[in-house]
C-alpha cells in the first residue's frame, strides 16, 4: 500500500509541472536570424589551387632535395605544388627559370614565380625560387623553403630578398 501511495504522489507531482509548456512557448516566441549569401564570385583559379597546395607545407622543415612533408626544399615546393595540378616543371630552380614568360614586377600576379640569386651563391646563378601568394599594398608575398626556417611566407620588400631578387616568370 505504501508503494501505491508513493507512486500516486509522484504521478500527481509530475503531472502538475508546467515546465514542458514553458519550453513550448519559448520555442514559439524565439526570433529567427536569417543571413544572406554573398553574391561575390568565388570561382577558384589554377593559381589558387597551386597556392593552396603549397600552403599545406607551411612549417615543414628544410631538406635538400625534399618534396614531402618530411622535408622540402624551395624548388621541391614549387615542383610539387604545380605537379599535383598537372603542370610539370623542371625539378631545379635554375631550370625552372627557363620556363614560362619573363615579366616585370609591375605585372606580377598570384601564381607567378620569383627567382633569386642568394649571397651564398658561388656560381652567380639562380638558386632559389618562391611562389607569389598575394600582392598587398604594392608588396609581394611569396611562399618558399629556407634552409633556416623551412617552408614560410616572406615579403619581397624585405631587404635580403629584394637584394637577391633576379626575375619573375609567369607559368600559368
Amino acid at each position: 500500500m505504501k508503494k501505491l501511495i508513493i507512486i500516486l504522489t509522484l504521478l500527481i507531482s509530475f503531472s502538475s509541472c508546467k515546465s514542458s509548456k514553458r519550453v513550448k512557448n519559448r520555442k514559439q516566441n524565439s526570433t529567427k536570424v536569417v543571413t544572406k549569401k554573398s553574391k561575390t564570385n568565388t570561382k577558384k583559379t589554377k593559381a589558387d589551387y597551386i597556392i593552396a597546395h603549397a600552403k599545406t607545407f607551411e612549417g615543414v622543415r628544410y631538406k635538400w632535395g625534399g618534396t614531402t612533408k618530411k622535408g622540402m626544399d624551395c624548388s621541391g615546393l614549387i615542383y610539387e605544388s604545380f605537379r599535383v595540378n598537372n603542370i610539370y616543371l623542371p625539378r631545379v630552380s635554375r631550370d625552372m627559370a627557363k620556363k614560362g614568360v619573363k615579366i616585370s614586377l609591375k605585372q606580377v600576379k598570384k601564381g607567378d614565380l620569383l627567382f633569386f640569386k642568394t649571397q651564398k651563391n658561388r656560381r652567380n646563378t639562380i638558386n632559389h625560387v618562391g611562389l607569389v601568394v598575394a600582392i598587398k599594398n604594392n608588396n609581394i608575398e611569396f611562399i618558399h623553403a629556407t634552409s633556416s626556417k623551412g617552408v614560410i611566407t616572406s615579403w619581397l620588400n624585405e631587404s635580403y630578398w629584394l637584394n637577391a631578387f633576379t626575375e619573375v616568370r609567369r607559368i600559368l
